[in-house]
C-alpha cells in the first residue's frame, strides 16, 4: 500500500448524478420574424408556456411570433425628459436668466474659479 498513491476523484468536474430516470419537459421551438431585418429567431420553450407574440432580435428590433399580428400598444409610450425639461419643472425661464447673470458676474470679477477638466 506504501508504493501505490491514493487518487481522489475531481468532484467539481465531474457530476455522481445519472440520467436514468429522468423525465424532461416536453418542448417546442418557436420562430419569430423580425420584419425590419428580416432575420427568423428560433427559441425552445416549454411546451406548455404561454408564448410571448414578441421577442427580441439580434438587430435590437421586436420580432413577432411567427403567424401572429402585432399586438397594439396597451398605453401610448411617455415621451423622453430631458435635463432642460426637468429645469424648466422646477423654475422659470425668468428665474434661470437671472441666475445665469448672477454666476457670469461673479465669473467675471474673478470670484469664481474655473474647474479644469
Amino acid at each position: 500500500m506504501a508504493e501505490r498513491a491514493l487518487r481522489g476523484m475531481s468532484l467539481g468536474s465531474r457530476s455522481m448524478e445519472s440520467d436514468i430516470g429522468v423525465e424532461f419537459a416536453d418542448r417546442i421551438n418557436v420562430h419569430y420574424d423580425c420584419e425590419d431585418c428580416g432575420k427568423v429567431t428560433t427559441v425552445t420553450m416549454f411546451a406548455q408556456a404561454d408564448l410571448p407574440k414578441l421577442w427580441e432580435c439580434a438587430c435590437g428590433k421586436e420580432a413577432v411570433l411567427r403567424d401572429h399580428e402585432r399586438p397594439e400598444p396597451t398605453k401610448p409610450p411617455k415621451p423622453q425628459r430631458t435635463h432642460w425639461d426637468m429645469l424648466l419643472e422646477r423654475r422659470s425661464r425668468e428665474e434661470l436668466q437671472v441666475l445665469l447673470d448672477e454666476r457670469l458676474e461673479l465669473l467675471r470679477a474673478g470670484k469664481l474659479r474655473r474647474r479644469s477638466a
